[in-house]
């Protein structure tokens, strides 16, 4: 397919997910997404993280104006969403400093599962991709608990952890995708732009924001 959109609506105010984006050139608008995060009763978590990444693209797809589908100068609109699960409980973002020293004590020594999905949307076509991660934890400390949590980081994570900041220093594995563990596997995400005929930076395209 030939590229017809310069880059996509991002349905996420991530800077990591941002980052990513301008990682493999591909530019972006921001636009907050107004979908509630949680699950649905008997819903599994990958039925989960996959619905939360499609409604999020839909909720800004459904927003944007008549003219601009009718001209057809809309992007398309990426969402995503990644969750921690272990024990076959989804370990979202910390609602305070109990919550993640809990989150913490499951996760300490074990592995866990990530699941990253993301979805692609414009008003004639949906698509959701996902990806599965192992990631391990060495034990750690009331100590390394109280030192991470004082740096400010785990805050709005899932799983009360960040793989890309201070959070590496308790990963001892990861087997699967690194992008899906901090927001947006790339691998899917490309599989997606390409169906879309999203430009990249192999494909012609200038990454980073639209008014950059």
């Amino acid at each position: 397919m030939s590229n017809r959109f310069s880059g996509v609506i991002l349905a996420s105010a991530s800077p990591r997910r941002k980052e990513l984006l301008e990682q493999i050139g591909v530019r972006y608008e921001i636009a907050d997404h107004t979908v509630t995060e949680e699950a649905l009763p008997g819903e599994t978590a990958t039925a989960f993280v996959q619905r939360l990444a499609l409604e999020k693209a839909q909720s800004i797809v459904n927003s944007l104006s008549l003219q601009q589908i009718l001209n057809a100068t809309s992007w398309p609109v990426l969402g995503a969403d990644t969750i921690v699960v272990c024990d076959g409980h989804i370990l979202g973002k910390p609602a305070d400093k109990a919550d993640a020293f809990r989150m913490w004590r499951l996760l300490s020594g074990r592995e866990h599962s990530v699941y990253s999905a993301v979805a692609l949307c414009n008003h004639g076509r949906d698509e959701v991709r996902m990806s599965t991660t192992a990631v391990t934890f060495r034990n750690f400390s009331e100590q390394d608990c109280e030192m991470y949590w004082a740096s400010g980081e785990p805050q709005g994570k899932a799983g009360a952890y960040a793989i890309q900041g201070l959070g590496a220093l308790f990963v001892s594995a990861v087997v699967g995708s690194y992008t899906g563990v901090v927001g947006l596997p790339l691998f899917e995400t490309a599989e997606l732009l390409q169906l879309f005929g999203v430009r990249t930076g192999l494909s012609g395209g200038a990454g980073g924001a639209a008014d950059e």
